[in-house]
């Protein structure tokens, strides 16, 4: 990229933190710097407390505002394909890699889509109205507007968007199935973001589509999803299958496979074998492991999008083909 973002990190200390020296802090709250690099940095005047130098010994208290220029911070390489398949002054559709984070977070930042938007196509900052997971391919809505944000937001929420994905799963899927159920945090392992859908229903002859939460939720945050599947077609031993999501819960439709017995190929987290994401973290995944992962990240596209203009209401259908690397593995498996 010949264009990078300025990063500015700011950190309001709260009461629980108060009392400490500012460099113990810094080397344990932002692990991406050692202590040495921390004072360097404060050095250089990097680092500010309610706007005035930093020094290391510094004693914070409770509401003091941390800033850190953090230009320059090393990113993980990333796939910068995107493709703007739709753009107007309220609105951006995007068609993004597999390999691309949305949202500036931990240490991404100029490697994410939201920078790219702004570096590489000049749309001042964008507004997200869906995410989709790094590893996940495809569609993307961003508004350039507050009444297009407030619009197109209205439509997600109450479910009058359609969306459709297309993913690889290990094993012959069902013809069709439909599955609502609740999905909670799971901290029965090591990954603390990592979630479980307990179904509550799973059929084959109804889509799910308006389904009503059934019975009490399980616990105070878990949340009700409903997924519609579709069998495509079944490729030595993987299926290709339609995904209609009816709700928008963090990884729903990654879960929801996991929990029916034929989950995404490639996926590290909720894939055929649990200690891939562990492994994956610390770069020691093994060529095993890699085959039987078969693609890199997870089998996962978003494929179709059906909603209306915020501004005008006329319809816009989105539909995107397959990318190349998922029909890769499909011509490795049907060739097996």
């Amino acid at each position: 990229m010949s264009i990078t973002l300025n990063r500015q990190i700011r950190f309001v200390i709260p009461p629980e933190r108060a009392g400490g020296a500012l460099l113990d802090f810094l080397a344990v709250r932002f692990t991406y710097h050692s202590a040495i690099e921390w004072r360097e940095r404060m050095s250089t005047g990097r680092v500010t407390v309610n706007g005035q130098r930093a020094v290391p010994e510094q004693v914070l208290v409770a509401g003091d505002e941390l800033a850190y220029d953090a230009s320059g911070i090393p990113e993980p390489p990333m796939d910068d394909r995107i493709r703007l398949v739709h753009c107007d002054d309220d609105l951006v559709v995007v068609d993004k890699s597999g390999n691309l984070t949305c949202h500036p977070g931990g240490r991404y930042f100029n490697h994410t889509l939201w920078a790219l938007l702004q570096t590489r196509h000049g749309i001042a900052k964008p507004t997200f109205i869906n995410r989709i997971d790094r590893e996940t391919s495809g569609l993307v809505v961003i508004s350039r507007t507050p009444a297009a944000t407030k619009n197109l937001r209205a439509q997600f929420a109450e479910r009058r968007v359609e969306k459709r994905y297309e993913a690889l799963v290990e094993g012959a899927f069902p013809d069709r199935v439909a599955c609502a159920g609740w999905v909670v945090a799971d901290f029965s392992g090591e990954v603390l973001k990592q979630r479980r859908f307990i179904p509550v229903r799973t059929e084959t002859d109804f889509d799910g589509k308006n389904l009503k939460p059934e019975g009490e939720p399980p616990s105070p945050e878990a949340q009700w999803a409903v997924t519609a599947f579709r069998r495509e077609a079944v490729h030595g031993p993987i299926s290709r299958v339609t995904v209609w999501p009816h709700t928008g819960r963090l990884h729903q439709i990654r879960v929801t496979l996991q929990s029916l017995g034929f989950p995404l190929v490639g996926d590290k987290l909720y894939g055929v074998d649990p200690g891939f994401f562990l492994r994956f973290c610390r770069d020691e995944l093994t060529p095993a492991d890699r085959a039987r992962m078969r693609l890199p990240r997870q089998a996962l596209h978003a494929a179709g999008l059906r909603f209306r203009h915020p501004r005008t209401g006329q319809e816009m259908v989105f539909d995107l083909p397959l990318p190349d690397d998922m029909q890769g593995v499909i011509h490795a498996c049907a060739a097996t």
